[in-house]
């Protein structure tokens, strides 16, 4: 680690969940980027798209597209049911 880099205390995880259990469970990314910047600090593009990735691997929340440039997420709620891959 270089001489700027902290420890984060929350993991961004954590405050993805935060930010989307405020905005109602739906946000798209780029409204994302400024309230995670306030509870999480900088991040970098590869950081946001694992912490993603990890969310929905876990069934957290789903990632969906709704343009070539904008994505859409969402937390899961019980209600909700993806079909992983394969499973259609």
């Amino acid at each position: 680690m270089g001489s700027n880099d902290t420890w984060k205390v929350t993991p961004m995880k954590s405050c993805i969940l935060v930010i989307l259990e405020k905005r109602g469970g739906v946000i798209l990314e780029n409204e994302l980027e400024n309230p995670l910047k306030d509870m999480y600090g900088d991040y970098s593009d590869t950081e946001l798209n694992k912490a993603l990735m990890t969310l929905e691997n876990q069934g957290l929340v789903h990632v969906g597209w709704i343009s070539k440039t904008k994505r859409r997420i969402q937390k899961m709620t019980k209600e909700m049911d993806f079909l992983a891959v394969g499973e259609d």
